[in-house]
């Protein structure tokens, strides 16, 4: 039943063994496509079920629509101006190409210092490892070598920068490629009885859009564009994956003590006309870029429902610590989704848009382009020249409509909220 209640516990026992922590997360998509946020053409019957089973929450975001420093907050709990990972890429040196620069010395030397930054903050794999858990990482990852960098005790991701290291590299191949060592590490646990986290990001369906024949064959009917097709097509590869990892805990009697969470790093519109994307869309400070659905699925301790409050994925480390029996650093600021009246009781969920090639890898304001700030019903979007733009987000949701000159009072009474929490940060 589809209701605005965030979530009733069921029975959580004191003495109750300490859950697993499966964490999908999705590479550029937009937040309504989906089956179950009711796209008209895209099939994703295996998130679709998810959903059923899980605290959804319709109205989740990301703090900012680039994948780095998207992707750091997650695994930090931190928003990108407390890790300072608010960028890709360093300063790109002038005159040269990314290519170029990609093997320069200098250039690689500063992607090891904004590694070396990222290590400054907590990660999700450190903490819950002081709790016994073990963990692994597949997927998208920029934090040079996934286990010393990041803390888990399994990780695909290498992290030489000098070869092929940027954001994955063997890491990506996981999902397109099979998913073998996923289920090899979860074969591993199970039989070791250690509690784990494992951290399932596959580069999908972000590009390059190469789904199976199969099935782009059922979208290239659906729209004159091939690369609308190609990128449904996607959407229904990614979810076949997921198919494939839920239904290994189902295999292996995990599924009742494994916490499934899913959301995704950024938007994204697809261009019809190109394989790039469109605008208000990844990167820019609009809910085509920054609105995720965030799911939550507890066995026997979260009641499926759906939620129309406010989520952000500053809110995973701290739910997931609380769940697994830890406490969230002090630095962290998001509240514990399964605690209905904390989520209830929040006002706005905030963040922040920066530029794609970092001007100073460790100052944050100086890669800024917007801030943003959003209630159940406006948004407020102030560029770093102070620009402001303004929007009823719930009835229109492409943001086409700026506000901003019907509705002074209330632009100006969000933005003092929007300044209190960046002068905080």
């Amino acid at each position: 039943m589809r209701c605005s209640l965030i979530l009733l516990l069921w029975s959580i026992c004191a003495g109750a063994a300490q859950p697993n922590v499966l964490l999908i997360i999705g590479d550029d998509q937009h937040y309504g496509d989906y089956g179950f946020m009711k796209h008209p053409h895209i099939r994703t019957p295996h998130l679709d079920k998810l959903a059923t089973e899980s605290l959804l929450f319709e109205n989740g975001f990301v703090p900012t629509s680039l994948c780095r420093a998207s992707l750091a907050t997650m695994i930090t709990g931190l928003e990108p101006q407390q890790h300072k990972i608010t960028s890709n890429d360093p300063p790109l040196p002038k005159g040269m190409t990314p290519g170029q620069a990609n093997k320069a010395p200098a250039y690689l030397a500063m992607r090891t210092k904004m590694v070396e930054i990222f290590e400054r903050s907590p990660s999700l794999p450190k903490l819950l490892a002081k709790a016994g858990y073990v963990s692994h990482q597949s997927g998208k990852w920029w934090e040079g070598n996934a286990c010393r960098c990041g803390g888990f005790t399994e990780g695909m991701t290498i992290g030489d920068f000098s070869t092929t290291g940027r954001h994955g590299d063997a890491g990506l191949a996981i999902g397109r490629k099979g998913l073998e060592e996923v289920y090899t590490f979860l074969d591993k646990a199970k039989s070791e009885k250690k509690p784990f986290f494992v951290w399932y990001a596959p580069i999908m369906p972000h590009s390059p859009h190469n789904p199976p024949a199969r099935l782009l064959a059922k979208y290239q009917s659906k729209t004159p564009s091939i690369h609308i097709a190609k990128y449904w097509a996607m959407c229904e590869w990614f979810d076949e994956t997921i198919g494939d990892v839920l239904k290994k805990l189902d295999d292996t009697g995990l599924a009742k003590d494994t916490i499934v969470i899913y959301l995704h790093d950024n938007g994204w519109i697809q261009n019809p006309n190109d394989g790039g994307y469109a605008p208000k869309s990844k990167r820019s400070p609009y809910n085509g870029g920054l609105r995720t659905p965030i799911m939550i699925r507890w066995p026997g301790h979260v009641k499926p429902a759906v939620s129309q409050e406010l989520a952000s994925s500053i809110d995973l480390a701290p739910t997931i610590l609380h769940a697994c029996g830890l406490k969230p650093t002090a630095a962290m600021h998001g509240v514990n989704l399964l605690d209905a009246d904390a989520v209830a009781k929040r006002e706005y969920v905030h963040g922040a848009t920066f530029e794609h090639n970092a001007v100073d890898i460790e100052k944050p304001a100086a890669n800024l382009q917007y801030r943003w700030l959003a209630d159940r019903k406006y948004k407020l979007i102030v560029g770093k020249d102070g620009t402001a733009e303004l929007y009823d987000w719930q009835r229109d949701p492409s943001e086409e409509k700026n506000l901003i000159k019907a509705e002074p009072r209330l632009a100006d009474v969000m933005n003092v909220q929007l300044d209190a929490w960046w002068s905080g940060r």
